[in-house]
């Protein structure tokens, strides 16, 4: 496996809101801010349309599942939980957010006392090991590539349970409490790497094959009780979590279940109506664009929860795959595409505002450009049609768009279709199950031509957008978030210049202008929305803030009145 030096930074710690101080308060939220009404006990009830992508956190990595891990997983560090500060970086399992030494290639952890998996086995150095060790199987890591990227010592290791026996030297363990990461190269912002999904500690031999998508082992404020895949999921307390272990999480409800397979219409309708037990529900997911006039209702509009973009949706060209290796066919349908119908089928201006950038406009360093300019965003078709020329299709093409049979995802791809068939590009629709969507068009032996995706970062900068989903040495055969497959020396060599950078402004400024330079000169995707989530929440929720994943933080909602 290749050294991941496009990840790497320095001094950004300042630019990426970590803060050097405990967490924050396990107490009830300030009188009028959210969490101020919550008390603990009661059931949540939680309505989706589709199942988690994987229970296991080494596989899972899109937005909705890393929401969901912190119910029942622990990690070194954790996003806070405090109003307005849901980008900063908390210690959760660690005492603090790390030591560096060796120039920042040495990281140094020590775990917090009285912290134990559900059956009550404590948590040690030596599970945290084995469950980052376990992202190194490549059946199996095919989540958050952060592990891989940066402990990577080049011998080769496959996990615990390939490898079984071999010791894995990039992580040491010289106590129970004491837990050093040994990196390839320098990276100033460990502590918010050692707070994603595959810095999950488990029992040493546990978790084999699939295991763990079935039946997970918590370590977090709540445990597994039932699971039908596709159909439902219980969590009840985690009787061995601590609460005095954990300043992050307030975990006030006893129970959540979580209803899988339901129409996203109907999710809407009940949540509108918010009758019986979905009083104490919540939409797991955004609010169906055709039901965003219906907020003005009174009732309702105080049950919308807004949180602004911190997500590019995109549609991704694959760049292996002819014609769409030729950049003036990928600057013909960035041409082509009508943004102003792609905001339309994302909900109108209220969720969804067109996107002409790759990184979201959250980010630090972001630079506002447009590379494609159309008049009124609704595309240029001549000028789609004279590129597609001068490429030598002059009477254009067939593509297959991979894409999912949600409401809102078919809207984006017939606007495509629609847009795409004015230059004389016909596009066939894939439509995969949601739940492994992201599995299939991270295999690249099983994506087609075009996607529609996305990316949110990990935390607020560049460096957690544009290098994970563009740079080459990030195509992996499972588990790739380069979906177009670009991998263009220039840009690369870029990404690396930028990586080693100490200046924190200049860092930042560096990934905005390097935005504009991928879209001019490469073009491996379109811009298409950035979009604004709007969850609907029933009225005897609380539904405490909106986390750094741009929805519910599930782990700070709680009920106004648990009797009811």
């Amino acid at each position: 496996m290749k050294s991941k030096k496009f990840v790497l930074g320095l001094a950004l710690t300042s630019a990426l809101l970590l803060t050097a101080c405990g967490g924050g308060s396990n107490s009830p939220a300030p009188s009028g801010s959210a969490g101020a009404e919550g008390t603990s006990g009661g059931s949540v009830r939680v309505l989706l349309n589709a199942d988690y992508s994987h229970l296991d956190p080494a596989m899972g990595f899109d937005t909705g599942v890393k929401n969901f891990y912190r119910l029942i997983y622990r990690t070194l560090t954790t996003n806070s939980t405090e109003e307005g500060k849901s980008g900063e970086m908390k210690p959760d399992l660690a005492t603090d957010l790390g030591t560096p030494s060796n120039g920042g290639k040495t990281w140094t952890f020590t775990l917090k006392d009285g912290i134990f998996f559900e059956d009550g086995t404590p948590i040690t150095s030596a599970e945290v090991k084995f469950g980052v060790s376990r992202s190194f199987d490549p059946e199996i890591g095919i989540g958050s590539p952060w592990a891989k990227q940066l402990l990577d010592d080049g011998s080769g290791y496959k996990g615990p349970y390939i490898d079984k026996g071999k010791d894995f030297k990039a992580i040491e363990t010289p106590d129970a409490k004491t837990i050093v990461f040994n990196l390839n190269q320098p990276f100033a912002d460990f502590g918010s790497v050692v707070g994603q999904n595959n810095f999950v500690p488990f029992p040493v031999g546990s978790g084999s094959g699939k295991g763990f998508d079935a039946k997970p082992i918590a370590s977090g404020p709540y445990k597994v009780d039932s699971y039908t895949r596709g159909g439902e999921l219980k969590l009840s307390r985690n009787e061995k979590w601590d609460a005095k272990t954990d300043t992050v999480r307030p975990a006030k409800p006893d129970n959540y279940e979580f209803l899988f397979g339901i129409d996203g219409a109907t999710i809407d309708e009940r949540m509108l109506a918010g009758q019986g037990e979905d009083k104490n529900a919540i939409a797991g997911g955004a609010l169906q664009p055709a039901n965003v006039s219906r907020l003005q209702d009174p009732s309702v509009k105080d049950r919308a929860v807004r949180a602004d973009p911190v997500c590019t949706t995109y549609l991704t060209l694959n760049t292996t795959k002819k014609p769409l290796g030729n950049l003036k066919v990928r600057q013909a349908i960035n041409y082509a595409i009508d943004k102003s119908s792609l905001q339309t089928a994302g909900g109108g201006s209220q969720l969804a505002t067109a996107a002409n950038t790759i990184m979201v406009s959250s980010l630090l360093g972001w630079l506002d450009f447009n590379a494609y300019p159309t008049t009124d965003n609704k595309g240029d078709i001549e000028k789609a049609k004279a590129l597609l020329a001068e490429a030598g299709y002059p009477d254009g093409m067939e593509l297959t768009l991979d894409t999912r049979g949600t409401p809102k995802m078919q809207a984006y791809s017939e606007s495509v279709q629609q847009s795409l068939a004015k230059a004389g590009i016909k596009v066939n629709l894939n439509v995969i199950d949601t739940s492994s969507f992201y599995e299939v068009i991270g295999t690249t032996s099983q994506q087609n031509d075009m996607a529609i995706t996305g990316w949110c970062p990990d935390w607020a900068s560049g460096q957690t957008f544009l290098p994970p989903i563009l740079h080459g040495d990030s195509i992996v055969e499972k588990g790739n978030q380069n979906v177009p497959q670009l991998n263009d020396p220039a840009i690369n060599k870029r990404m690396d210049e930028i990586a080693a950078m100490t200046d924190v402004a200049a860092a930042n400024k560096a990934y905005g202008e390097l935005d504009k330079q991928i879209m001019e000169t490469a073009a491996p995707m379109v811009p298409m929305v950035y979009e604004n989530v709007m969850q609907l929440r029933g009225s005897n929720v609380d539904p405490g803030i909106v986390g750094f994943d741009a929805g519910i933080d599930l782990v700070t909602l709680s009920l106004i009145d648990p009797g009811k």
